[in-house]
Order: structure tokens, then sequence, then C-alpha cells
């Protein structure tokens, strides 16, 4: 068992399906010889060199482009595109050509690649750096979409996307590089589509994604020495979504609350509520609640930012308002 930064679990995640599949190849802006903007992929050039791990010019849509190809031929790509805000270059080829390949040939074309991008705020880089979009590729019909809270979710849950015949969008929560945890020694692969109960209690049911993870388990300590015990789901994975886990809590907690960092209009914590709402109606003891950013661009300032953001603080206090 090792203690891994959550940048550093990028890196062996690659390196463990680059050593395992020589179809493995990795390419971006500035993610071979300076090792990533975030340094997440330091050492992979040097391990495995310039064919495999490949700088790219500032071109999104040249990025998702080369990638894209190389799947159709036989490659397994991973590509990195630097901010996820910058996905908006690039969608047409996200959305329209990579999302579609599969279907559009009656699955004659597997598309095995995975895009990885820096999600998210709370590191003060302004409203165009700093979006948190993993809904804008939720909604997408063909793309999978996952984003880990843990350095060892990040190792298996990256291998599962190279090792997945689908386009998977791989959301790294960029507040959360620098935090650590424990990462068993070996080969990891997780499941996509699979959520984690990271708590258990029985008095309300408490969903959260990436950087929102640590902070609802946060929100549930404070709301324990009160006296209301929280269950805390790490969502893990939109597509495929884990509905079942979310409803196995429900049923034992009748509460269900959302904590998001995505904007409040149409994100991923209301297509959840509506499940929940139309298959466990009869579980529930009280109104489903989102706990979001405000639809408004995320302000570079620390104080407006971690207002928006939703705290442990926050979390809990909603929970409290909600269920006293």
């Amino acid at each position: 068992m090792a203690e891994l930064t959550y940048r550093n679990a990028v890196a062996r995640g690659i390196a463990q399906e680059m050593e395992r599949d020589s179809s493995v190849i990795f390419l971006g802006e500035d993610v071979a010889a300076a090792g990533g903007v975030f340094k997440a992929t330091v050492g992979l050039l040097e391990q495995f060199g310039p064919t495999r791990v490949r700088d790219t010019p500032i071109a999104e849509q040249a990025i998702i482009g080369a990638a894209m190809g190389a799947a159709m031929t036989g490659l397994r790509p991973v590509a990195e595109v630097m901010f996820s805000d910058f996905f908006a270059v690039c969608w047409d080829m996200v959305a329209t050509q990579i999302a579609k390949a599969r279907y559009m040939t009656n699955g004659q074309v597997d598309l095995p690649l995975v895009i990885r991008s820096a999600n998210g705020g709370g590191s003060r880089f302004g409203a165009q750096h700093s979006q948190s979009v993993e809904s804008w590729a939720m909604a997408i019909p063909g793309l999978k979409v996952v984003a880990p809270s843990t350095p060892a979710d990040v190792v298996g849950l990256l291998a599962a996307a190279i090792r997945d015949p689908d386009p998977v969008i791989f959301f790294e929560q960029k507040s959360l590089y620098s935090t650590s945890g424990e990462v068993p020694d070996g080969e990891l692969l997780d499941e996509l589509g699979k959520a984690k109960v990271v708590r258990e209690g029985g008095d309300v049911t408490i969903v959260a994604l990436a950087a929102m993870v640590p902070r609802a388990l946060e929100a549930a300590g404070e709301l324990a020495a009160g006296g209301i015990e929280a269950t805390v789901i790490d969502l893990r994975s939109l597509v495929p979504l884990d509905v079942t886990a979310v409803a196995t809590s429900v049923a034992a907690t009748s509460r269900l609350f959302t904590v998001e960092e995505n904007p409040r209009l149409c994100g991923w914590g209301a297509e959840l509520a509506s499940i929940v709402a139309d298959e466990c109606f009869y579980d529930l003891d009280g109104p489903i609640v989102r706990i979001t950013t405000p639809h408004i661009p995320l302000p570079a300032a620390a104080e407006l930012e971690d207002l928006a953001m939703p705290s442990a603080e926050r979390i809990a206090a909603t929970v409290r308002d909600r269920i006293g």
C-alpha cells in the first residue's frame, strides 16, 4: 500500500495501462516534456518514449481529431484537454463525431478512447478556467462520464476507462490534485458505473461527486456531532449512473440530498432527483434537495468562489434545516 497524491495517481494509472498494452498511446498539450501543466503526467515520456507519449500544438480540435483517428484504426489513445472549459473548442468533434461513430457504423467501428481533463473550481482560475462541465458530457448519448474523488479511484477507474470499448470522458477535479490517499500495490482495475458508499448513516443520504465528496464527508461529521447520521455516496460515474446504489440508500434513510459543483440549472442532480422521484417516491419522507453552485460564472476572487461553491458548512446547514 502506497500513499499517492491524486496527480501522481493519474501518471500511475496511465503507466499501468501503457505497460500492459502496447496499443495505448498518450497525447496532449505539454503532457510529455513538461509532465503536464498540473504535473499529473511526469515521467511518462521518459518511461515510454516520444512515439507513445506526444506533445501536441495548442489545438484541441487537432488533439481530439488525432485521437479519434487513432482509436478507429486500432490504437487506444488517451488524449488530454488541459482545462475542461476548452471542450467548447472541440465539442463538435466530441459530441457529433466521437459519440456517434459506433452508432452510425452499426457497431463496425469501436472508439476505445479516453479524454482526460482538469475540471472544476476551487483553484482561483476564474470563470474561463474553472467551469464544472460534467453535465455537458452527461447530456450526450454515446459518451461515458467518470469523475473520481480519490487517488485509488483515479488509478482503478482510469484503467477501466482505457480498457472500455467506448469513448470515456475522464474528469479530474483540479483542486484535488494535491490531495493524497492510500493506493493498493499491484494492478488496479475498477468498474465503470459503480458508486461507492463512503460513509454509513441511517437518517439521510448525501450523494456527491469528485471534490464535493470530501466536503460531504466533512459535513456528515458535523451532522453526526448533532445526532444526524448521514450515508455519503461517492457517485464516481455519471454515465453509467448507479441508480441502484442511490435507491437502496434512499429506501433506508427516506431523505436524499445531492451536492453538485456544477451550476444548478440542468445539473446532474436534477436527473438523479427525477429518477428517484419516479422510482422511489413512496420511500421519501420529504422533498429531494439539491445543494449546488448558483447558475453564475465562477468568480476568481477567493471569498466569492468559496461562497459560490458548496461548502461543508452549507451542506450541513441545509440538511439540518430541511430535516429539523
